[in-house]
């Protein structure tokens, strides 16, 4: 997948900051608990939410302040919010379990 500039700003942000990145995780993980199996909607609600996370981060972060130096113009952070969809909320599906073999 590609993410834009914007995208991959937050997402490098994420690996420099262990725990913005652990609360993000625990926000996906629920998100998608919460979506009940509809991942596409699951990423458009996390997309919206980072959009605001990204306007309140680039005032305290110069790498996203860097972004929009003319001021917020909204950017489509979807491709990110998918990302971490798939990354973070997958969980291994069990195989079953083979039957024995024949008494």
């Amino acid at each position: 997948m590609s993410l834009n500039r914007y995208e991959q700003a937050v997402f490098d942000y994420w690996q420099r900051e262990p725990d913005e990145c652990r609360h993000w995780q625990n926000k996906v993980i629920e998100a998608a608990r919460s979506g009940a199996g509809q991942p596409g909607e699951t990423a458009r609600k996390l997309e919206r939410e980072l959009w605001d996370y990204f306007l309140e981060r680039s005032q305290h972060v110069n790498r996203l302040s860097e972004l929009q130096p003319g001021g917020p113009v909204r950017v489509s952070l979807l491709n990110l919010a998918e990302h971490v969809v798939r990354l973070w909320s997958s969980v291994p599906k069990l195989k079953k379990p083979t039957a024995g073999p024949p008494l």
